[in-house]
Formats: C-alpha cells, structure tokens, sequence
C-alpha cells in the first residue's frame, strides 16, 4: 500500500481531512517517483545479470550451499536457489515503485521463515544472496537510485535475520 493509499485510508477512517504532515508525506512520495521508478526500471532490465552474478557471489561465500548435501547442489537446485533469488529482486522492485515495504511484507516475507527452516534451508545463505544482488544491483545505479533501492535489499535481509 503506498503512502497515498494509506493516508486516505487512515484520513477517511476518522473522519477527516489529510493533516499538513500527511500532505508533506504524499509530496515527498510524489516528487521521488522518477528516481523510484528510474530504479525499478533498472533492476527489471538487470534482472538476469543480477540474479546470475550474486549467485556466483554467494556461491563463491557460501560453497557449502553448492557442495555435496547443500541446498543448492545439483543443477536442479542451483537453478532453485536462483529462481528464489529473482522472486526476492521482483519483491523489491514493487517495493521500489510502491515506496513502501507492504508488498514485500505481504507477498514474500510472511511465513518465509518457517517455510525456509521446513525445508532446512540456511536463511543466513538466502539473506547472503539478497545482500549479493544489492551489490551488484548498486553497481548498476547512480548514488540516489542505489539508495532508493536499497533500502527495500537491507529490509529483506533484515527480515531473514
């Protein structure tokens, strides 16, 4: 849910017209979605060189992950672990364009723990490759556009905390 969604929502929910702090939120919000969108643009048109290049990066940090009775060994799974990698850059790219951490929340951090333990996958090895893509998502954006986007890689990587 966007600022805007939220702010009429809780306005409405009191009876109300939108405080002057409100309005400056909606503004702020307004005014950042060019850059928002700019870097939504980039992770989307990225998205294969991203996913692939933090894979080798967590692959390369994590070679348990790979090896003999790690989650990602075998192609099949490798292939699993990337597939989860790309779900988590699409959760931040609507996060980037909603400027707002409810998508993410909603669609893909609701039960990811359990879901993860269940299947004895290493949420510490997951968090790992998010914190990859953020690099080399960065490296791909200019000094604001990194920023933007980054707040969202650093909320999921806190989620899996």
């Amino acid at each position: 849910m966007s600022i805007v969604t939220k702010s009429i929502t809780n306005a409405d929910a009191e009876a109300r017209y939108l405080s002057p702090g409100e309005l400056d939120r909606i503004k702020s919000f307004v005014t950042s979605g060019e850059r928002r969108l700019r870097a939504a643009q980039i992770l989307a048109d990225n998205r294969e060189r991203i996913v692939k290049e933090a894979g080798q990066q967590l692959f390369q940090k994590r070679p348990d992950v790979v090896s003999p009775g790690g989650n990602a060994y075998g192609e099949e799974m490798t292939a699993t672990c990337l597939r989860d990698l790309d779900y988590y850059l699409r959760l931040i790219t609507y996060g980037v364009v909603a400027g707002d951490v409810t998508p993410i929340e909603e669609i893909g951090l609701v039960g990811v723990r359990e879901m993860y333990n269940s299947l004895g996958t290493p949420i510490p090895a997951v968090a790992e490759g998010v914190r990859a893509m953020k690099s080399v998502a960065a490296g791909l954006m200019a000094g604001d556009d990194a920023m933007e986007a980054g707040f969202y890689f650093d909320y999921i990587i806190g989620a899996m905390q």
